[in-house]
């Protein structure tokens, strides 16, 4: 019988790759991820980025679905609203598993 070489079963037995934040550029725990819909949902959306949960909170605190779905539907456009540019300065200095709260959201109330 051969024998088994042990090269082969490190492989199986590395840590995954860390996962990077879009927003903040920060590494997001194992099991922290929050999966945000490019589009939302209600307006016919599949494609996900994963977040931290501060992250998402922070862009529907800032956006409405409808402003998500027709201006801020990938990650670059959301970068270039200046709240979101405050937001990403405050958090990125925090560490990785911080979680903070965001603002009141968009979504229950009326368009500024």
């Amino acid at each position: 019988m051969a024998r088994k070489i042990r090269e082969d079963f490190t492989s199986s037995q590395e840590e995954p790759e860390p996962t990077l934040c879009p927003l903040c550029e920060r590494m997001i725990p194992a099991g922290d991820e929050d999966a945000h819909h490019l589009v939302p949902k209600s307006k016919g959306g599949k494609q996900t980025v994963l977040l931290h949960k501060v992250c998402h909170d922070q862009i529907h605190a800032v956006f409405t679905n409808a402003q998500l779905a027709k201006t801020f539907s990938t990650i670059e456009a959301i970068l270039e609203n200046p709240e979101i540019q405050k937001f990403v300065a405050w958090v990125k200095n925090k560490p990785a598993g911080f979680s903070g709260s965001a603002k009141e959201s968009q979504q229950g109330r009326g368009r500024r």
